[in-house]
């Protein structure tokens, strides 16, 4: 039944040598194979973290200068509109103003001096600027010493919410 063949090293029986052909064992074995590699990668993807403070680079910091430089003068309406709404228009127009002014060529000087250190890290070795979190919900950054916060204020309505809410009817 089976014949021998007398091979360099080996005996090899004609019973053990099969033509090749695909089993339905073989492609499940591959099949489980390739499944488990791809759910280790997976895994492995999944553990990648970025530190907390890699949102800050020098990029963001280059950002911020050129924001705080070309839009730091929205502080004058912005202080015109807060200090008047607090204390009516006239005090809105003359301290609002002045406040304004003063924070708008205070953010022109922070933006040159990130303009300038925008490649090297200058607080305590990160770019991160010195903000703490504020504020009734902790969502605004604020530089405790002025007040300012990382980017100009935007004019107009200010949302910090990222979805909108409908009336049901």
């Amino acid at each position: 039944m089976c014949e021998i063949y007398r091979d360099h090293n080996s005996l090899i029986t004609a019973c053990q040598r099969r033509p090749f052909s695909v089993t339905l064992h073989s492609v499940m074995r591959k099949l489980i194979l390739i499944v488990s590699v791809l759910a280790l990668a997976g895994s492995a993807y999944a553990d990648i973290q970025a530190p907390p403070g890699a949102q800050y680079n020098s990029s963001r910091k280059l950002g911020r200068a050129l924001a705080n430089i070309f839009y730091g003068i929205t502080e004058i309406p912005e202080q015109f509109f807060r200090r008047g709404g607090s204390g009516g228009r006239k005090v809105g127009g003359s301290y609002g103003i002045v406040d304004g002014s003063q924070r708008a060529l205070q953010r022109m000087g922070y933006g040159f001096y990130e303009l300038i250190t925008f490649h090297s890290p200058t607080h305590n070795g990160t770019f991160k600027p010195p903000y703490q979190k504020c504020g009734t919900d902790w969502r605004v950054e604020m530089n405790p010493n002025d007040g300012l916060t990382e980017f100009p204020p935007e004019l107009g309505y200010e949302s910090y919410f990222g979805h909108t809410r409908r009336q049901s009817r």
